[in-house]
């Protein structure tokens, strides 16, 4: 159902969906401040969207909506930027000095490289640009970088040859994300070609580790890439209940990273 079926939009509202497809999230706050009018007028366009299904609400505010078409590198980056520091901060101390470790396409596997720069005779393989560049500079560790295409969007390296090379490691520890998580605790994503590798990389780690923010659990993504039952733990910044009684049923440990409420991003 679109906007314009339920009732005409506002150019407020249109001029929301824009803001949130340029940004990826907004904050009620910072949508009344942009516009110059109370938070309660921004809560009912909100919902106007939300009902339109062309935004997701999400507490405090609501990011975009799409099941099919992935946001733009640039806005991935914005989206909870804080906790995703934070969670990249978390994961990071799970990575013992001298082992061997994936670390995946995504924004918050990035942060995660960030914060590794203190450890040593670390051997990371990764098919993520962006990883390598922030990593290689080190000379307390070796970076493997994976064959295949490279996505101009965001440096993901992704194909037959990057599943190919991920098939010739058994690494310690797979640090992944995920663009989406199902309700039932289904894994999902955008691109099949990165979804393909995504599972390689699963199936050639003693341990898997997933870095996801709380706003994944508000969204959708047309591809499977595996399952909670998957996972050894999850790193986020804080857990929606109904997710907690899913890892607690799949006997996925979980570390919580906090960060700022929704409105104090920033």
């Amino acid at each position: 159902m679109s906007l314009a079926a339920a009732k005409a939009p506002t150019r407020r509202q249109v001029e929301i969906v824009d803001l949130l497809r340029e940004k990826g999230r907004v904050t009620v706050e910072d949508l009344a401040g942009h516009f110059a009018v109370t938070p309660q007028t921004i809560r009912r366009d909100l919902n106007d969207l939300s009902d339109a299904q062309m935004v997701v609400r999400v507490h405090g505010g609501a990011m975009v909506a799409s099941g099919v078409v992935n946001l733009a590198y640039e806005a991935r980056k914005l989206i909870a930027g804080p906790h995703k520091r934070l969670i990249g901060e978390a994961a990071a101390r799970l990575v013992p000095d001298h082992s061997s470790v994936f670390l995946t396409i995504g924004t918050t596997t990035e942060e995660v490289a960030r914060a590794l720069g203190n450890h040593v005779g670390l051997l990371v393989i990764t098919n993520n640009l962006q990883v390598a560049a922030e990593l290689y500079r080190n000379s307390g560790m070796e970076v493997v970088i994976t064959g295949g295409s490279v996505r101009h969007g965001d440096g993901g390296i992704v194909g037959a040859q990057s599943e190919a090379l991920i098939a010739q490691f058994r690494v310690d520890l797979a640090v992944i994300g995920t663009s989406a998580i199902d309700a039932d605790g289904t894994l999902l994503d955008f691109d099949i070609r990165e979804v393909q590798a995504q599972r390689a990389i699963i199936e050639h780690a003693r341990r898997v580790v997933l870095v996801a923010d709380s706003s994944k659990f508000a969204r959708s993504a047309p591809a499977r890439v595996a399952h909670l039952d998957d996972v050894d733990i999850l790193v986020t910044d804080r857990l929606p209940a109904a997710a907690a009684e899913l890892c607690r049923a799949h006997g996925v440990e979980v570390v919580e990273a906090g960060g700022p409420l929704d409105g104090e991003e920033g």
